[in-house]
């Protein structure tokens, strides 16, 4: 049966651009599908448009998305705006899929958008999607669960650099809260540390410096669930041209990547498993990909992307055609999950009804 599907990409966040090419993919997917997409583009200004055509990659070459209609997001759907910026169509939407990197777009307030306004979305939760927009907050957690990570330090503010120091060089600056390696460094001495951690806190107030694992390899596995399961990925090996994955290996053809990775079993089945573990425990929704360091023996969970690039589908499938098939998954399980919290009850206690009038006024004596 065709549904009407929001299609959110874009924000305002460094990874704006690579969010349109995961967003354009997505809606091509569900509308080639039958499916009638509802695109709704976020500028870097926090403008929302919409209109068909901005599921053609081509009408973001310059400014060509400023000449659709602008739009708001309301209580089951979308109203789309005259010139004059009033109302002009609504439009019913019954599922949203969340397609966009970094910023509030990734880090949550794309759920808190859709589910003050009544529309299930087929992405990550509200908790998952804030946790892990920030790599501090994702040590946490991960913590919390048991789960490896890397030795480190976050910094608010450049006055750690001693304790940085304590991890040993060589060792890598991150930018908390931006994700497709932007701002990312790998440093052999203090002159470099300094000059990384300025360059991060141009991006971020918030910055984790984190030990180098020597003889890394980067594994990726990407889960969902539906139907009452976890499905876990094939687990893909990443290869960077230098030191650590840049945005050039991940969006420039940079890099290159070979799926099934060649680990061993045991190993692949340990990192699944625990991809599966953080996902069930966390009670997590929507397509998200887990990035581990494989370092000495060791398994490390390095970062968790509640809205991977592309969305993961060539972990997930072998085309474009059998990605819909991962999509409709997510779609019906959102729908079925937010039917079953609308039949939660919400308390009316009547408190209101016994406050005395003027017992809360302000100014008087």
């Amino acid at each position: 049966m065709s549904k009407n599907i929001a299609v959110i990409f874009g924000g305002i966040s460094n990874e704006n651009e690579i969010s349109v090419i995961t967003g354009t993919m997505a809606a091509n997917v569900l509308k080639n599908a039958g499916n009638t997409v509802i695109p709704l583009y976020i500028s870097r200004q926090g403008d929302i448009y919409t209109g068909d055509g901005l599921t053609d990659i081509n009408n973001f070459k310059g400014d060509n998305y400023m000449s659709f209609p602008r739009a708001f997001v309301a209580k089951g759907g979308i109203y789309a705006l005259n010139k004059r910026l009033r109302p002009k169509k609504f439009v019913r939407v019954d599922v949203a899929v969340n397609c966009c990197h970094g910023g509030w777009g990734e880090g949550g307030g794309v759920c808190g958008l859709f589910a003050l306004n009544g529309i299930p979305l087929a992405s990550a939760g509200m908790f998952e999607s804030a946790a892990f927009m920030d790599k501090y907050f994702t040590k946490l957690v991960l913590s919390s669960l048991g789960v490896k990570t890397a030795s480190y330090v976050y910094m608010r503010d450049l006055t750690g650099i001693d304790e940085a120091e304590k991890l040993g060089y060589p060792m890598i600056v991150k930018p908390a809260k931006l994700g497709s390696s932007i701002g990312i460094e790998c440093v052999e001495n203090r002159e470099e540390l300094e000059n990384a951690l300025s360059a991060a806190f141009m991006y971020d107030d918030g910055v984790i410096v984190e030990q180098f694992l020597k003889d890394r390899r980067e594994i990726n596995c990407a889960a969902y669930y539906a139907a009452g399961k976890v499905v876990t990925s094939e687990c893909e090996e990443a290869f960077a041209r230098g030191d650590i994955l840049s945005y050039d290996d991940k969006y420039a053809g940079g890099g290159k990547s070979v799926l099934p990775a060649d680990i061993p079993k045991q190993t692949s089945d340990e990192i699944r498993a625990i991809t599966e573990k953080v996902y069930s425990k966390l009670n997590m929704r929507g397509i998200v990909r887990f990035d581990y360091i494989l370092s000495g023996g060791e398994i490390y969970l390095s970062e968790v992307n509640t809205v991977p690039g592309s969305l993961s589908y060539y972990l997930l499938s072998s085309g474009f055609k059998n990605f819909y098939t991962v999509l409709q998954a997510v779609i019906v399980q959102a729908e079925e999950d937010f039917k079953a919290a609308s039949e939660k009850k919400i308390l009316t206690t009547g408190i209101l009804n016994d406050i005395r009038s003027g017992a809360y006024k302000t100014g008087g004596k």
